[in-house]
């Protein structure tokens, strides 16, 4: 969004009965040096994996599990590689009761991925093991998958794009071909964001009905039960997960950009969101301008009321839970604020001007 909108931490005596006391004494104090020294690794473990994770979300990444690795071990190497917290990976399997099921194997990730997708990759076994994987980066659009699909594969787009088009893959959340939306973008959202293997001969239909099934399975595990209260549709849940998967710049926050869009929407707001724009422009111009602002499309939410037709890229489950589940608050306005990507909220225009100009100050925004 614009400046004037959302930018939508005792000495022996030589006596019998003594030196049963020194040796009594002693033993105590070797137990009390080995509980000192268990509590200090244990804090230094705890103080590790609270510790701020310095990883770029999103890049590919190849890991080799051995074989005989114990589940600790795999934890670790999965953490250190950036994947997924180690402590995450341990919940997720043990909730699952695989911990014993892992495989080794050559294993292709991104990092910063949910645990749960990872525990059921190594469960299922090697996808990376002749090097044909594929990574679908959470907020892409369509088109970027099907660009990078088709220089992967050596297939032409239009192969792509006929699959999708044509009906030769479904979802149970694709919408109806309407007016606004064209067979292709009415695919948005719908192909998860993940790491697949690509089938030798490169066969389009395969690799695209994977990733749509991947994405049903997903969005069926999440917990809908606070959608009647929102008002939304489950398919209107997911566009907004794609504007928060775009607009958060921690995880932290997602669910208060959420609370943004639907406290918006409840008070008859546009939306205004920059994300939006740039989709409908078709290119990033970097920093969106006045005159970008005026582009004519229903994904122009600075001309449109309420939500965008499709969603505007892939989100992740992150995301998507935290469409379902928004904070309570009463924020209508953000913008960029800190230099980790995180946002400064407001309720009120006037609180979101002294944050522009907070923002402005410290130099996180020109």
């Amino acid at each position: 969004m614009t400046d004037t909108q959302t930018r939508p931490e005792h000495v022996p005596d030589g006596s019998d009965g003594t030196r049963r006391r020194i040796g009594m004494l002693a033993g105590v104090i070797a137990i009390g040096v080995i509980a000192l020294v268990a509590l200090t690794m244990v804090g230094a473990r705890l103080v590790g994996s609270n510790a701020a994770w310095d990883v770029i979300p999103g890049q590919p990444v190849q890991v080799t599990i051995e074989p005989g690795t114990p589940a600790a071990t795999i934890y670790r190497v999965l953490d250190n590689a950036g994947v997924a917290r180690s402590g995450a990976l341990r919940s997720a399997a043990q909730s699952a009761e695989v911990e014993e099921s892992l495989q080794a194997g050559t294993y292709a990730f991104v990092t910063d991925t949910d645990a749960e997708g990872v525990i059921a990759q190594l469960v299922a076994g090697s996808n990376a093991s002749n090097g044909r994987s594929f990574t679908v980066v959470e907020g892409w659009t369509v088109e970027r998958i099907i660009d990078e699909l088709a220089s992967r594969t050596g297939r032409p787009q239009a192969e792509f794009q006929a699959v999708l088009r044509d009906g030769l893959v479904t979802s149970a959340y694709l919408r109806p071909v309407g007016s606004e939306v064209d067979a292709l973008k009415r695919w948005e959202g719908l192909l998860y964001p993940a790491t697949y293997v690509v089938p030798s001969d490169g066969n389009p239909a395969a690799i695209l009905g994977t990733m749509a099934d991947e994405a049903v399975s997903r969005f069926d595990a999440v917990d809908w039960s606070r959608i009647d209260d929102l008002g939304v549709s489950r398919y209107e849940a997911l566009v907004i997960a794609s504007l928060i998967e775009r607009e958060a710049g921690t995880d932290e926050e997602r669910a208060e950009i959420a609370s943004v869009i639907y406290n918006r929407l409840d008070q008859g707001m546009r939306l205004q969101i920059d994300a939006t724009v740039i989709y409908a422009l078709g290119y990033n111009p970097g920093r969106v301008t006045a005159s970008d602002l005026e582009v004519v499309s229903p994904y122009n939410t600075y001309r449109v009321d309420g939500l965008p037709p499709t969603p505007i890229g892939s989100p992740s489950i992150a995301s998507v839970e935290a469409s379902v589940d928004p904070a309570a608050t009463n924020f209508l306005f953000y913008v960029l604020g800190n230099a980790d990507g995180s946002h400064l909220f407001a309720e009120t225009y006037e609180g979101h001007q002294e944050n522009i100009a907070s923002a402005t100050e410290n130099g996180v925004r020109p």
